[in-house]
């Protein structure tokens, strides 16, 4: 471990290169910044849905700054929202190149690479996110990897990743719910019920886990409680796929179907 000394040193040593910058660094310095904020408004104006803005200042910061990775990476989700898989993969390419280490940017990859059906390349992109040293947040790449299998379907794999993710991470809801989805695929509504108990308890019920309550509850004879799933999903989700799905399934029962 440095000494503060020590710390102080190098500190007064970085200062030093700083004033003693050539014009060319100071430039560059001022691309990087004017980067960075651009890059920070491109991000905004993603979340806030204005595409085209957020396009205009994501290239502007790329042609500042062309080798600024999170630049690349906002881009890249920005063209993938866009529906443009050739220019998002260019660009996550690109982020990779410049910050191989960046584990985040790695797990929205191998999101990519799901979403395209390239399942292997999608899998190894999540493995190396999770391997990732640096990369503290290993249960999120898990997860994403375990949900990605389900997809192929590859439940066995699916439950080696999200068992995975609960070892490191036992409250994180995503990995609650797919267990559970698991569980009740297999025919194990016991475990399902149990899984989804620890869901709600971190995360709000949503329609995709009140529809996977309804079924396992049915599953397991409790109508009271599949029955007051089936009236939340109604009022809190009623233009949600799952309570299409419910409705379905309801007229198949009164049909005796």
């Amino acid at each position: 471990m440095f000494n503060r000394r020590l710390l102080i040193s190098i500190a007064f040593t970085l200062l030093l290169t700083a004033c003693a910058t050539s014009p060319d660094s100071h430039d560059k310095a001022r691309k990087q910044s004017a980067a960075q904020a651009n890059t920070r408004l491109g991000i905004e104006y993603m979340r806030t849905g204005d595409l085209e803005k957020s396009r205009n200042r994501l290239e502007k910061a790329i042609m500042l700054a062309p080798d600024y990775a999170p630049a690349h990476q906002a881009i890249a989700v920005l063209y993938e929202q866009a529906g443009d898989a050739t220019l998002a993969e260019k660009h996550y390419r690109k982020s990779l190149s410049l910050e191989p280490d960046n584990g985040s940017a790695r797990n929205n990859y191998g999101q990519f690479l799901c979403k395209a059906k390239r399942f292997d390349e999608a899998e190894d992109a999540f493995r190396r996110a999770a391997d990732n040293p640096y990369y503290k947040s290993s249960w999120v790449p898990q997860t994403n990897a375990g949900i990605c299998l389900m997809s192929v379907p590859d439940n066995q794999g699916a439950k080696k990743y999200l068992k995975q993710a609960l070892k490191s991470q036992p409250r994180y809801a995503p990995a609650l719910l797919n267990m559970g989805k698991i569980s009740f695929d297999e025919g194990n509504s016991l475990s399902a019920r149990a899984y989804l108990q620890r869901f709600h308890e971190e995360s709000e019920p949503n329609a995709d886990s009140l529809w996977l309550a309804i079924r396992t509850e049915h599953a397991l004879g409790d109508h009271q409680a599949w029955g007051n799933h089936a009236l939340r999903l109604k009022n809190d989700f009623p233009e949600s796929e799952q309570n299409q799905l419910l409705q379905e399934w309801e007229n198949e029962r009164r049909s005796g179907n």
